[in-house]
């Protein structure tokens, strides 16, 4: 049964930092690329962050490209999400989820993934 489980959200401050977690189980974490989504009130859920299987490939969407960093360690089957130079806008409940395949492709639409994680809320607010 795969289970996906974030942690890590919280309260920061803007230009402040946090790091997500997403801990795999159910199936063979090191095969399958990853993503980040996040979704707040009122909107539909963003495509975040990718990263390939191997960890050799990453994308991100243009609003947390050059603050958030997408990693993962295939040993410890963890998917990461270091957030940094926080904004408002930033402000979302974020998920992890599972694409289909080892490589990034279609991981802009939350349809290409067969699996999610429950979700962990972050909220930057002065």
């Amino acid at each position: 049964q795969v289970e996906l489980v974030e942690s890590g959200g919280g309260l920061a401050q803007p230009g402040g930092f946090l790091r997500l977690s997403c801990e795999a189980s159910g199936f063979s974490f090191g095969d399958y690329a990853m993503g980040w989504f996040r979704q707040s009130p009122g909107r539909e859920r963003e495509f975040v962050a990718a990263i390939s299987a191997t960890g050799k490939s990453t994308d991100y969407a243009n609003s947390v490209r050059g603050r958030f960093l997408v990693s993962r360690d295939n040993t410890r089957n963890t998917l990461y999400l270091q957030m940094n130079s926080l904004e408002l806008g930033d402000t979302a409940v974020y998920y992890c989820g599972k694409l289909r395949g080892a490589l990034l492709q279609r991981h802009h639409n939350d349809l290409n993934y067969n699996a999610w994680g429950q979700g962990t809320q972050a909220t930057v607010s002065s």
